[in-house]
C-alpha cells in the first residue's frame, strides 16, 4: 500500500487486531518518506510485516516508473533504519520452500544443512559452498513467493504499453461495487502464466491494454480467497487463505486500494485439506 496514505489504508485494509501501533505507525510515516528521498524511488509502498520468533521484520517496496520492472526491497527492524535486500533468484526461492517453522528475526541467522534438502545441500558441497541459507536470504525468497502467489491488483489499475512498459492508468477512477465483488475484477501483479494458455478465441474478448495479467478467478485451490463487505458495505476486502495474514482492500468508484501482509512467512500446506 502506498506510503503516503499509509495510515488512511491500514485503517481501512486490516482488522481483528492485527496492525501496527501507533509508535510503529508515526515512525514509518516519516521513514518511509524519507526512504523515498533518499534512494529516489518514484514510489514506495508499505508490503508489511513478517512475525519472528525473537522480532519482526517490516518490508517496504520501492518502485520506477514501469511498475512491472522488479521492485527493490528494503527491510527494517525498527521502522525507522532500512536495509536493501539483494534481488530473489529461483535458487533461493527453491531452497526457501524446503525451510519450515517460524522467522527468527535474527538476518544473520544461519539454517543449517540438515534442515535443507539432501540434493541442495549435495550440490552446494561440490560447488564450493557453505550449504547454509541465511535468514536474509530466506526473507527475500517469502516476500517473493508472497507478491507472486497473492499479490493483487483491480482490474484497469494498470495499463500496458505497445514497447511493453506498465504505468498506472490515470484514467482508473474504481470499480463499481457490483464488480468489486467479483475476483474476476481482480489481477495478479505478476508475470502472467495463465493467460499465455489461453485460446486466441477467449483473447479475442481481452483488452491487451488492460487484460495482460491472470485473475483470481482460477487460482488453484478454488475457494482459497475471501470476499467480504466491510466498513457498512463501503469498502470490499479480499483474503488470502493460501498465505494467511494478506489482505487487500478497495474502496469501490474510487483509486484507493492496496494490499499488506501480516503474517508469520509461513504457507497454509493445509488449505486444500479444509476447503
Amino acid at each position: 500500500m502506498e506510503a503516503s496514505s499509509l495510515l488512511a489504508a491500514l485503517e481501512l485494509a486490516v482488522g481483528g487486531g492485527a496492525g501496527l501501533s501507533p509508535e510503529k505507525r508515526a515512525a514509518l510515516g516519516s521513514s518511509l518518506l524519507l526512504l523515498q528521498r533518499d534512494y529516489r524511488f518514484e514510489r514506495v509502498w508499505f508490503w508489511g510485516c513478517i512475525q519472528g520468533v525473537r522480532g519482526a521484520y517490516y518490508i517496504a517496496e520501492g518502485l520506477g516508473p514501469d511498475r512491472a520492472a522488479p521492485r527493490s526491497r528494503l527491510y527494517s527492524l525498527n521502522c525507522m533504519e532500512w536495509s536493501l535486500l539483494p534481488p530473489a533468484t529461483e535458487e533461493m526461492v527453491r531452497q526457501a520452500e524446503q525451510l519450515k517453522g517460524r522467522f527468527q528475526g535474527d538476518p544473520s541467522f544461519e539454517y543449517e544443512y540438515a534442515e535443507i534438502n539432501a540434493e541442495d545441500a549435495e550440490r552446494l558441497f561440490e560447488d564450493g559452498k557453505e550449504p547454509v541459507i541465511k535468514e536474509e536470504a530466506r526473507l527475500v525468497a517469502t516476500i517473493e513467493q508472497i507478491d507472486r502467489a497473492v499479490g493483487i491488483i483491480p482490474r484497469g489499475a494498470f495499463v500496458k504499453t505497445p514497447l511493453g512498459s506498465v504505468h498506472e492508468n490515470r484514467n482508473f477512477e474504481g470499480l463499481s461495487l457490483t464488480e468489486a465483488k467479483k475476483l474476476s475484477s481482480y489481477f495478479h501483479f505478476t508475470e502472467p502464466v495463465n493467460l499465455k494458455n489461453k485460446t486466441l478465441l477467449e483473447k479475442a474478448d481481452l483488452d491487451p491494454s488492460t487484460d495482460f495479467l491472470d485473475s483470481l478467478e482460477h487460482d488453484i485451490p478454488q475457494g482459497s480467497w475471501t470476499v467480504q463487505l466491510e466498513k457498512g458495505g463501503t469498502v470490499v476486502v479480499l483474503r488470502s487463505l493460501l498465505w494467511l495474514g494478506l489482505m487487500f482492500y478497495h474502496v469501490p468508484m474510487t483509486k484507493q486500494y492496496g494490499y499488506v501482509y501480516f503474517g508469520t512467512g509461513e504457507k497454509n500446506l493445509d488449505l486444500p485439506f479444509m476447503l
